[in-house]
């Protein structure tokens, strides 16, 4: 008689999100290698839009509540569960030497979260799984303690740059009931982890695309050097994405240049960049069309001369790690221009597979004008990025090394 395999529960922030295509696709990915999932949830959705892609996700998707006063019987009950299993104690000792080192409402919401997931979490549960190392991998690592169960994470860009030293090596000790296995998606972030790590592994799983999902790039005939240049940005309007230095450079554009920018995406920032845009006097050669689902992002693409992403390091460190947006402009052979930030030089060497500009304003306009008068700049760069993918990013080696790997964690293994 076969044996069900054991379930795998996978902590993430919110499902379904648009901003997180590499979550969907891995997850669905991991389903496909023969994996039992059910996400757990932080938050509610919020988006209008998902991706055809979160759609393929078979498994259960549970809410945990988002905060703990809207569910007050459900955390009692939890609670009062909680206090009853064997690692209790343990769990309560790590709440409350994080505690006095983060003092706020959202520890203890961590930690209600937690004992909410370990109350509900199916008899079969072997494992626990986090995405994103700060809040996801603090609720993972409390239940894993109240069930006695092992735990791992995957990384990405804000988690590993904006949250504290001391909470990232309590999260990579086995003596303080750390991962037994992590991953990250950039060698930089990965470098970044193991330095800090007491026994826990973190290994480099780049997301990759899976290319199954996106149409044959298109042919691009050299553009018309009088025709106007068609840039185009997808991300979120925060300041990691430099947006608003991007803004900028746009009115510094020579008066006789033709140009239009078209924006994808969300954010907080989003009525300031607009008031940024018509101060500067370039609100009329920009779209603004907001959060799109995938589908309208890669017809976007292939209908763009050239896709601009200036990321920079914010002011409390947060950073980008390496944007699937730009692998997926690779896709559609849609030429590169970005920065030198973090991990994105790991896809792309400037000059060879796009542009990779310092992000002050006048440098930005530089590159955009270099791309303008040299038509065959553009496609040539983007035919080595393209090859650079299909060779070395698609998904399927990471998804059969992170399959592995918890595998042998549902297995008793890590």
């Amino acid at each position: 008689m076969t044996q069900t395999p054991a379930r795998l529960a996978v902590v993430v922030k919110g499902w379904p999100r648009l901003s997180e295509t590499f979550i969907a696709q891995e997850l669905v990915a991991l389903e496909a290698a023969g994996l039992r999932l059910d996400i757990w949830s932080l938050r509610h959705p919020t988006d209008t839009k998902t991706h055809p892609l979160h759609d393929r996700f078979t498994g259960p998707v549970r809410y945990l509540p988002e905060y703990l006063r809207n569910e007050p019987a459900r955390v009692a009950r939890a609670v009062l569960h909680a206090r009853r299993l064997p690692g209790w104690g343990a769990a309560w000792a790590a709440f409350r030497a994080d505690y006095k080192r983060d003092r706020t409402r959202n520890r203890i919401r961590r930690f209600g979260q937690a004992c909410v997931m370990a109350h509900e979490l199916p008899r079969d549960t072997g494992a626990l799984y986090a995405h994103f190392l700060h809040t996801p991998a603090s609720v993972t690592r409390y239940a894993a303690i109240l069930r006695g169960l092992p735990w791992s994470f995957s990384a990405h860009a804000k988690d590993i740059w904006t949250s504290p030293e001391w909470d990232l090596r309590d999260k990579l000790s086995p003596a303080t009931h750390g991962a037994a296995f992590g991953a990250t998606c950039t060698a930089f972030g990965a470098d970044h982890l193991n330095s800090l790590s007491a026994g826990t592994p973190v290994d480099l799983v780049y997301h990759g695309l899976d290319l199954n999902r996106f149409p044959p790039a298109p042919d691009r005939p050299p553009r018309n050097a009088d025709a106007p240049l068609r840039m185009m940005s997808v991300g979120r309007l925060v300041e990691k994405k430099g947006f608003d230095r991007l803004i900028a450079a746009l009115a510094l554009l020579p008066d006789g240049m033709q140009w239009h920018w078209t924006h994808i995406g969300g954010g907080d920032l989003k009525d300031v960049m607009r008031a940024q845009a018509e101060a500067a006097g370039v609100a009329d050669r920009i779209t603004w069309r907001g959060a799109c689902d995938q589908p309208e992002v890669i017809a976007a693409m292939r209908d763009a001369d050239l896709f601009v992403l200036p990321s920079r390091v914010a002011e409390d460190g947060d950073r980008d790690g390496l944007p699937n947006v730009l692998m997926e402009a690779a896709s559609q052979k849609l030429p590169i221009l970005s920065t030198p930030v973090s991990a994105i030089p790991e896809f792309i060497t400037d000059g060879t597979h796009g542009i990779l500009s310092d992000d002050a304003p006048q440098a930005l306009a530089d590159a955009m004008q270099r791309v303008a008068n040299d038509p065959a700049l553009g496609p040539q760069m983007a035919e080595a990025a393209h090859a650079r993918l299909h060779a070395e990013f698609t998904m399927q080696p990471g998804i059969d090394h992170l399959a592995k790997r918890l595998n042998a964690l549902l297995s008793g293994g890590a």
